[in-house]
């Protein structure tokens, strides 16, 4: 009798585990099938977004106590989620009652209120990991003149004219120089606030990855950033020019059936005008040649810049990091997913999460999820000089991630081929995915 209550009671937690991980696989698709067909808008929010935003909710809530910005129909921005998560310290103690904030929310609020205009699309400087207590954030480039004064200004040009976010600005003068005559006033207010809000949040370090000075569209400067800001606003800050190809160039990955090796960006386009300046203190410890950048392939320069970002958060115990591009929804979002998740895989952020639930917070686009295969060596471990109960866990802890991915993805938006006959790399990725829905022999990834 005691056998058979042993045996029905493992069979029982198998088949609860079983509908566990099935509920969690539907959770991916459905999250990776709502991303691939409509942008978030906070004002247009149905049931199934806040289905969405609560799971997230509850995953920060895992492994951090967090206070909430509010944002509730995208009076602050209108890209950012309705509930942005501030964290502010980690803690696995289910009783919210016990939560003492370490911060005054309200001041927070106002700095990011304030801010705001400062930056392309009202994007703020937004924390999104916090890592041994230092703040990762992310956040569009710095809004130009034209956007500022423009009337629909960079929002118009960039979304076809669908987006009213600066509908209600001044339209811009018919003479020039009495726009930039007042520049300076006005950047001095705006970018002021920006600059308090980066004090508050701690940042010392801003990672700039646009490989433009300047975003100029049709002769009109619509945005700008901090390493040419004339007036040198941003002096007290650690400047790093980091120039990486923005989504468009991934139209060429793509193409060539998700082949990331040998693939190298076309530095020598005109617009192309921003070099890579490392300050040499991150740049001697990590025996790389910076002065081949240009010639490197998609995978070594993604690489390359992981290494940096991860040197950068632990050379410095205080200070916090800033990583942003154009307008933040692309190349940003790929940092920001690949340190997370590489963090995780060294159980250094969210260390209860399990692969599907760290997946759920890092859903961007399928270069991330691919490129993980290129990650998993203790080269990008931060904590590799230390005895860690994950060890060389990381190889599999991340690949677990790859696999529970390029499933959902398979079974939603789909691997398609460029060219008649499918090749090695499609093969590749299909037998990935053949792995992850358990057609194969291995062992559970959930």
């Amino acid at each position: 009798v005691r056998l058979e209550n042993t045996a029905g009671r493992s069979a029982m937690m198998a088949a609860s585990a079983s509908g566990a991980s099935a509920r969690k696989s539907e959770e991916i698709a459905d999250l990776i099938d709502l991303f691939s067909k409509t942008q978030y808008r906070a004002k247009e929010v149905t049931p199934r977004v806040e289905r969405i935003e609560k799971r997230c909710l509850e995953l920060f809530g895992r492994d951090y106590k967090f206070s909430v910005i509010h944002n509730s129909n995208g009076e602050v921005c209108g890209h950012y989620p309705r509930q942005i998560v501030y964290l502010e310290y980690e803690s696995t103690e289910p009783n919210k009652e016990s939560f003492e904030s370490t911060v005054q929310i309200s001041r927070l609020q106002d700095l990011v209120n304030r801010s705001k205009l400062a930056r392309c699309r009202g994007r703020f400087v937004c924390p999104v990991i916090l890592y041994n207590g230092k703040h990762v954030c992310r956040s569009s480039t710095l809004a130009g003149w034209g956007e500022l004064y423009g009337r629909t200004g960079y929002n118009y040009i960039f979304s076809g004219g669908s987006d009213d976010t600066w509908a209600e600005s001044e339209e811009v003068p018919d003479d020039d120089t009495v726009v930039r005559n007042g520049d300076s006033q006005l950047f001095d207010k705006v970018r002021g606030s920006d600059i308090k809000l980066l004090k508050y949040l701690s940042v010392r370090y801003i990672c700039d990855l646009m490989v433009e000075n300047k975003k100029v569209k049709f002769g009109l400067n619509v945005t700008s950033s901090e390493k040419v800001d004339k007036a040198q606003r941003y002096a007290d800050f650690t400047l790093l020019s980091v120039p990486y190809p923005g989504c468009e160039f991934f139209k060429d990955y793509k193409d060539r059936d998700y082949t990331a090796e040998g693939l190298v960006f076309n530095w020598n386009q005109d617009f192309v005008d921003a070099p890579l300046t490392i300050p040499a203190c991150f740049t001697k410890n990590l025996n790389i040649d910076w002065s081949e950048y240009q010639s490197w392939d998609l995978v070594q320069q993604t690489q390359n810049y992981l290494k940096l970002l991860l040197h950068i958060i632990n050379s410095d115990d205080e200070s916090g990091l800033l990583v942003h591009c154009i307008s933040g929804w692309d190349r940003t979002p790929l940092f920001v997913s690949l340190l997370r998740l590489s963090l995780w895989a060294d159980g250094a952020v969210h260390a209860s999460l399990e692969p599907a639930e760290i997946l759920y917070l890092t859903i961007i686009f399928f270069f991330c999820f691919n490129f993980l295969k290129h990650i998993v060596s203790e080269k990008f471990s931060v904590i590799r000089k230390q005895r860690c109960v994950y060890g060389s866990e990381r190889q599999a802890r991340l690949e677990a991630v790859r696999e529970v991915f390029l499933a959902a993805y398979s079974s939603t938006v789909g691997l398609k081929s460029s060219s008649p006959g499918s090749s090695g790399a499609i093969s590749g990725l299909l037998e990935q995915f053949a792995r992850g829905v358990g057609l194969r022999g291995t062992n559970s990834i959930v």
